[in-house]
């Protein structure tokens, strides 16, 4: 069974930094893309930063020049530093991933969402 455990959030000042980590384990064939979500009340999730297998990135207008997303293929993990904090990024952050289970086998990626891990920003 695949899981996708999240770790890093906290409380933390304006101006401070944050890492999160997403750690996917379990019968995993391939990755595709992983990213990160935020909680919005009474929306759906809001994208904040995705990275494909390839590298491609994108981001959020919001953390562009604040948060980098980076994955490191080997550990099946993917990370969001989050500089410069501010109160607005106050929210539970979720990741995500497009998953190949190597059992039972596939030929199609599913999309799985961790547990959400609580960011928030005071003073």
């Amino acid at each position: 069974q695949v899981q996708l455990v999240e770790s890093g959030g906290g409380l933390v000042q304006p101006g401070g930094s944050l890492r999160l980590s997403c750690a996917a384990s379990g019968s995993i064939l391939r990755i595709g893309a992983m990213g990160w979500y935020l909680r919005v009340p009474g929306k759906q999730r809001e994208l904040v930063a995705t990275i494909t297998s390839g590298g491609n990135i994108d981001y959020a207008d919001s953390v562009k020049g604040r948060f980098t997303i980076s994955r490191d293929n080997a550990k099946n993990t993917v990370y969001l530093q989050m500089n410069n904090l501010k109160p607005e990024d106050t929210s539970v952050y979720y990741c995500n991933a497009d998953i190949r289970p190597r059992s039972p086998p596939s030929y199609y990626y599913t999309n799985y969402w961790g547990q959400g891990t609580q960011v928030t920003v005071s003073s």
